[in-house]
């Protein structure tokens, strides 16, 4: 492989197919591989975007399949076609096209990685706390990934953590808001770890309205109908469904608050940045990345029981909108993100330069690890 002298890189990014890139509607994964795509080929790199065919790039697009799998009522087996895109990868991989392949698919690809020794990395966007992965992450304690919160890295601190990068919107994305709709909101899935439960609790027992702009996924719908369709009869509760990417400005930044109530150890929490971003604070209970995103009494307010989050909405209300928006483009813009990857890749690229390719005696081997660049 030769990499290029100059600061261009050709960069592969792959992406789950179950949401377009960018997604038609909920989709978090998809929507940050957009962001991070974009803002990569805005300074100047190579980009290829293997994706579902719906979706919409300034980089070159490599369809993995027609359209994305959750819109498609005819797709039974979702793995079979990432199967599809990963051996299109391959084929373009081996073929000394890429500098280094940045993967969102999790753990998929690792026999691939291993075998044909790509340049790559892999950003972990999901919940790590499963007892089925560590005998994965160890037999594959070789593959470079980064981690999009500290706290996600807990229960897999064997694996090789070669950074930590947070996620980012692009800057001008959504805007400062003036949280005059006077309404507590609530943004993402109704599922049972998101606790949308207690966000009508808090807003009942505050009198505050509550706007629920939610999605509900086919495995969650006995829960939605046995533990949620009731609470939205309450007064002042306002379900909205499923809302687009050109509905979040008019929703977030109307609102006074987010509640962002989750029961489960989150691994980033991409509705924070978005509310961040049109300057609206953030009532989150202390799980996993929240810590790390939401900064107590700036951007938000962190809290660990009900009665506690009612103590403390009032706080909420008074924040300083002007300093929730300045704390985000300091932390959580595309630009940072995608400059925060360079720096991996460069990394990634200049190691697989000096190992060059496998031979068939060493497939079996484990590829050199990289030492961690910690990057926040």
């Amino acid at each position: 492989m030769t990499i290029r002298t100059n600061s261009r890189l050709r960069i592969a990014q792959v992406s789950p197919l179950y949401e377009s890139v960018p997604p038609q509607l909920y989709g978090g994964t998809e929507r940050v591989v957009s962001y991070l795509t974009e803002e990569l080929v805005r300074q100047g790199h190579e980009v290829t975007l293997f994706a579902s065919g719906d979706s919409v790039s300034s980089a070159r697009l490599i369809p993995g399949c027609p359209k994305s799998l959750r819109l498609d009522k005819g797709c039974i087996d979702q793995i079979a076609h990432h199967f599809v895109m990963l051996d299109k990868v391959r084929d373009h991989a081996i073929r000394d096209e890429f500098d280094v392949v940045h993967f969102h698919i999790d753990y998929f690809h690792f026999p691939i990685s291993r075998a044909y020794r790509i340049p790559h990395v892999t950003t972990l966007h999901g919940r790590l706390d499963l007892p089925d992965l560590p005998p994965l992450y160890r037999r594959y304690s070789d593959m470079p990934v980064i981690s999009i919160s500290q706290a996600q890295r807990k229960p897999l601190p064997f694996a090789n953590w070669i950074g930590n990068v947070y996620h980012g919107l692009p800057e001008n994305a959504l805007q400062l808001g003036d949280g005059k709709g006077r309404y507590l909101a609530f943004l993402g899935r109704i599922c049972p770890e998101k606790r949308v439960d207690r966000a009508i609790e808090i807003a009942v027992k505050t009198g505050i309205p509550l706007k629920i702009a939610a999605k509900v996924d086919r495995a969650d719908r006995e829960y939605f109908e046995s533990e949620i369709k009731h609470l939205l009869n309450q007064p002042g509760v306002e379900y909205l469904g499923e809302i687009g990417e050109n509905q979040k400005q008019e929703f977030l930044g109307n609102a006074s608050a987010l509640l962002f109530p989750i029961d489960w150890p989150e691994p980033f929490g991409l509705a924070m940045i978005e509310a961040m971003a049109c300057g609206t604070p953030t009532l989150a209970f202390r799980c996993g990345s929240i810590p790390e995103v939401l900064t107590a009494g700036i951007t938000g307010q962190i809290v660990e029981t009900i009665e506690e989050a009612l103590s403390v909405v009032e706080n909420l209300l008074v924040m300083d909108r002007r300093t929730v928006r300045q704390t985000f483009e300091r932390r959580f813009t595309a630009s940072r993100m995608a400059q925060n990857y360079v720096s991996l890749y460069e990394s990634i690229a200049t190691v697989t330069e000096t190992t060059g390719p496998r031979s068939a005696a060493e497939l079996s081997s484990p590829q050199p690890q990289l030492e961690e660049h910690l990057i926040s």
